[in-house]
This record gives C-alpha cells, sequence and structure tokens, in this order.
C-alpha cells in the first residue's frame, strides 16, 4: 500500500546537522526572550549573562552543526574525474572493475 521513503545517507545526515543547528538556536532564543521579558525583574546581572551566553551560541552552533561525524563517509565520494578517482583508490588498495 505505502511504502516507506527511503532516506538517503545525504539526507541523513543533513537533517541531523538541521536538528542540532535549530535546537540550539532554540536555546539562543529562549535565553534571550527570557532575559529581557522575565529574568531582568528579578536580576539584572543574571540577565545579562543569560544574553552573554546566548550571543556564543550561533558560532557555536554553527561550527558543530557543520562538523562531520564518525559516520560520514565523505572520503569515500568519487571525486568525478576518473583518473584522479582510480589512483585514489590504487592508493587505498581498492580495485574498481
Amino acid at each position: 500500500m505505502f511504502r516507506a521513503r527511503e532516506r538517503s545517507y545525504a539526507g541523513d545526515m543533513y537533517a541531523r546537522r538541521r536538528r542540532g543547528y535549530f535546537w540550539m538556536m532554540g536555546g539562543c532564543v529562549v535565553l534571550f526572550v527570557s532575559a529581557w521579558a522575565v529574568v531582568r525583574l528579578w536580576s539584572m546581572p543574571a540577565a545579562v549573562a543569560m544574553c552573554l551566553v546566548a550571543m556564543v551560541i550561533p558560532p557555536v552552533a554553527a561550527v558543530l552543526a557543520n562538523r562531520r561525524g564518525p559516520e560520514d563517509r565523505w572520503w569515500d565520494d568519487p571525486s568525478g574525474d576518473p583518473k584522479s578517482d582510480e589512483w585514489w583508490d590504487e592508493l587505498d588498495g581498492k580495485k574498481r572493475y
């Protein structure tokens, strides 16, 4: 009846990266909003500290979301140049027939 849609390796990898990025950026937004909507009423230094933490999250999120995981096999992808691919396969001990 309904076939489960097969997900490609790249689709899973990018979905994992996207999920991590959005979780971290969501935390950043929550920190900013809660710092100035709620926390500042009780403690201004705590609100400023929360904003400083939130300020660091976007670059960290970008770096962590774009890193390659241990299961990411990007080095096995053919480059598109047959001579180069043949040369690398020979170095790796693989033969393509």
